[in-house]
């Protein structure tokens, strides 16, 4: 995966024709194969529109869509919960379900936050042990 960050509006002008598997997959930050792997895992929220060549084509809301993905795998939302998410969104008259399911995963999140920032001060105190013992060296 690349360092791209995709922002959940991507700014972007898509042709009229749409764009191609690798423009799609480059503006979202993925690789051609992470992109197609979301595709065969039931992870996008519809199939890639088709050009009359068969070629994949990405617009505007798939391009939102897979932000919205690379988002929730980049905070370790696993592969099992984003499908059963895409799932859910699938269908109207759910976002009681779907905020439930967002809920559970920001907690998650800040647990994981919480855990981090104590590894962080740990690193820290390290840091300022070796340093005291550089200094006086």
């Amino acid at each position: 995966m690349s360092s791209v960050v995709p922002r959940l509006e991507p700014d972007v002008e898509i042709p009229y024709g749409g764009l191609t598997i690798g423009e799609a997959a480059a503006v979202c930050g993925l690789s051609v194969d992470t992109l197609r792997y979301y595709e065969r895992e039931g992870l996008t929220a519809l199939p890639a529109d088709r050009a009359p060549s068969g070629q994949r084509r990405y617009f505007a809301q798939d391009l939102r869509w897979l932000a919205g993905i690379v988002m929730l795998r980049g905070t370790g939302m696993p592969i099992r919960d984003i499908r059963a998410f895409t799932e859910i969104c699938r269908y109207e008259g759910n976002e009681a379900e779907r905020l439930a399911v967002l809920e559970q995963h920001r907690e998650r999140v800040l647990e994981q936050l919480n855990e981090t920032r104590n590894h962080l001060a740990a690193i820290e105190r390290k840091i300022d042990f070796y340093r005291k013992g550089v200094s006086s060296s």
